[in-house]
């Protein structure tokens, strides 16, 4: 069992900056708007070589104005209840305050081993003003700074003195998931409640109000014995509906997510027409070139072999640059088609890492030459195709040697980027194909 180590505290102490501070990645969002954590972000991470969990929370107290406060006070009791160790955050600038007694009064309750950590000390000036927070009982605080980068290896070496000796069943290194899924999709399409089923647990917070999910949440999973990562990512709004810091960090950080997957499920609602921000999406997505699955979701309101077709026919002609992608019809309200979905997923991630012989790509080829030879260069000369070879997986990347690269026309490009994906393993998958001249540079198709 990886211990966790959960950071509380009220809002606005910068419980966030820290999580990213001790992670070594910006990856939850740091705002000065109160209440933008609402689910647990977790994140496998080593301390001087022992692997802990650490899990950011919301903050305790906050009266959150889209009606949501007791899911995410719930998020913050399940982090609470399985703390192998508490981070208490408190804001050194602001001082002691009534709603640091109430989490002072939660947290003794959980019994957890706890370390109070003053943050905001940003010089060594404040830190003096910290020894009023012993009044809270949990000791001298560590004083620290998340922005200034101030006493993070104090604060490491106490977390490890507080945490109970390694389990035999605790790894010696981080574990990395099988496969990456993003889960990305405009609001409200059932995104976290799909990973909720996944999880078999209230993972991520649901509810019909758009918006809900604001961070990227990483939620770690198991189907047939295998460990994956899904990675639940806010609803998008069309550009010119984003009008707060939270929108845009939305958006960034479901591109980051597309960047970071394997896989991509990108979702629809059965009862919505396609909009654009799912065409942006699947931009990114081409951009990327990432194998995905389109998951059209709430399909009990629609169920039916014609409303299947229907929705094939239209997904496959608003998406002309993905013919290949493989369609999933879902309720995950009921984990309908859920696993199955994932097997897709795990096939799809198969095929964009098989490597596929020299030989065997050259034979493909000749054949997809001498069925359609390129157009001649712009001095009438032909344009020899003279062997390809495959330079990476994940996506598969294919390289061919020409005689005249530039000659080689976007259309014939696509020609034989097509046959290489039906005559090899790669039916359902994105492929990038690159020409280059026996002196030139490489030049993408």
């Amino acid at each position: 069992m990886i211990p966790q180590v959960v950071i509380v505290g009220r809002p606005n102490v910068g419980k966030s900056s820290l999580f990213n501070w001790l992670v070594e990645k910006r990856i939850a969002i740091e705002d000065p708007t109160a209440g933008v954590t609402r689910d647990r972000l977790v994140q496998r991470i080593e301390l001087d070589g022992r692997v802990v969990e650490l899990v950011d929370t919301g903050g305790m107290g906050f009266d959150d104005p889209d009606g949501l406060t007791a899911q995410i006070d719930a998020q913050i009791e399940n982090g609470l209840s399985g703390a192998a160790a508490i981070l208490f955050v408190v804001d050194v600038r602001a001082g002691l305050v009534a709603a640091d007694e109430g989490v002072a009064k939660r947290i003794r309750r959980t019994g957890a081993p706890t370390i109070l950590v003053a943050n905001k000390a940003d010089a060594a000036g404040l830190d003096a003003v910290a020894v009023d927070f012993s009044r809270l009982g949990f000791g001298a605080p560590l004083v620290v700074s998340a922005r200034e980068h101030r006493n993070r290896g104090s604060l490491v070496n106490a977390i490890l003195a507080l945490l109970p000796p390694p389990g035999a069943d605790e790894p010696d290194t981080a574990e990395l998931p099988e496969m990456k899924l993003a889960i990305v999709g405009r609001r409200n399409v059932g995104k976290s409640t799909f990973v909720n089923a996944l999880a078999h647990e209230d993972r991520v917070i649901t509810s019909p109000v758009a918006g809900t999910t604001r961070d990227s949440v990483d939620v770690r999973f198991e189907v047939d014995g295998k460990s994956f990562l899904a990675i639940d990512t806010p609803g998008l709004r069309r550009t010119k509906s984003r009008t707060t810091d939270i929108d845009f960090y939305a958006f960034h950080r479901a591109q980051r997510s597309i960047r970071r997957a394997d896989v991509v499920l990108l979702f629809f609602d059965a009862s919505e027409p396609i909009g654009k921000v799912d065409k942006q999406l699947a931009e990114t997505i081409t951009e990327a070139a990432k194998p995905v699955v389109f998951v059209v979701n709430k399909w009990d309101l629609y169920a039916g072999e014609v409303k299947k077709r229907e929705w094939n026919r239209y997904l496959h002609d608003t998406f002309r640059m993905m013919p290949w992608a493989p369609i999933a019809f879902v309720t995950a309200t009921k984990s309908r088609n859920v696993k199955a979905t994932i097997d897709t997923a795990q096939r799809l991630y198969r095929q964009s890492h098989t490597r596929v012989p020299t030989p065997r790509l050259n034979d493909v080829l000749r054949d997809a030459v001498e069925a359609n030879r390129p157009s001649p260069d712009g001095r009438g000369r032909p344009v020899r195709l003279y062997y390809a070879t495959q330079v990476e997986v994940g996506p598969p990347t294919l390289v061919i040697s020409a005689s005249a690269p530039r000659a080689l026309s976007e259309p014939y490009r696509r020609y034989l980027t097509g046959v290489f994906q039906k005559r090899l393993p790669f039916r359902e998958v994105p492929v990038r194909l690159l020409v280059r001249g026996r002196r030139s540079s490489t030049e993408p198709g």
